[in-house]
């Protein structure tokens, strides 16, 4: 049985018991709000800690001792992900979805880059391949977004929302923030099909960026790898639930 088939299985047990709405959406949702703000965060360098990043969104109160800037991420990533659940019901995914979700991420960081393609070169440190020239960005996203309509049919759920984040990733469209945005875009593609979302702890860092680097010429691995993550928090939420697998 292949990964899929694995995540599959789990999946069937938690929509027989409790469907992906209501009060189990409810619970899903706050259940990884703060763990994938602070894990998405915290794979780009912010040090908040997910104790800390609790008492920031839960709480209101700041972490002495810390940069500004990384409140300002961890607020703005909250942001962006309670709109990704707004797209719950969408069967798409569109170029504004992807401005909307930067926007809200990065406009208490800098708040004139914010939602705006980049105008700028960069490049990806570590990577050995360049990211899409700032004068194609936007031709890229556009096709990009023909691509998610053309295309996702084709693809088992999972693995759709990992070439989505990898795809994402390669264009690079944003001044900063282009990892945490995709990986936004890849839960929202996850939860519009029913499926739990993909956390990456930081601890898996340097396997997930190698990965990513592979993508360029073998993505296999990398999609089995976000399987891997979707398929973990399966595991953790049917043991929360007390089901069995």
């Amino acid at each position: 049985m292949d990964i899929y088939s694995r995540i599959d299985e789990y999946k069937a047990i938690i929509d027989v018991r409790r469907p992906f709405e209501g009060d189990m959406l409810e619970q899903i949702k706050s259940y990884y709000r703060i763990g994938l703000t602070w894990s998405s965060n915290a794979i780009e360098g912010n040090t908040l800690t997910e104790s800390e990043t609790k008492v920031l969104l839960e709480d209101g109160l700041t972490v002495g001792g810390k940069p500004l800037r990384f409140t300002f991420e961890a607020l703005g990533h909250a942001k962006a992900y309670d709109f990704m659940f707004t797209l719950l019901h969408n069967n798409t995914i569109t170029e504004d979805d992807v401005l909307t979700l930067h926007r809200l991420f990065y406009e208490g960081v800098e708040s004139e880059h914010a939602g705006r393609y980049r105008d700028i070169d960069v490049f990806i440190t570590g990577s050995h391949y360049p990211v899409t020239p700032p004068s194609m960005v936007r031709e890229e996203m556009e096709a990009l977004s023909e691509w998610i309509s053309r295309e996702r049919p084709r693809y088992h759920p999972v693995a759709f929302a990992a070439q989505l984040h990898k795809r994402l990733v390669f264009i690079h469209p944003f001044k900063d923030g282009n990892g945490r945005v995709a990986r936004l875009a890849m839960n929202a593609a996850l939860i519009q099909d029913g499926y739990l979302l993909a956390i990456i702890p930081p601890v898996l860092r340097q396997e997930y960026i190698g990965l990513l680097e592979l993508a360029h010429t073998n993505d296999k691995p990398f999609a089995e790898f976000i399987a891997e993550r979707v398929l973990q928090s399966y595991r953790e939420i049917t043991k929360l639930l007390h089901l069995s697998n």
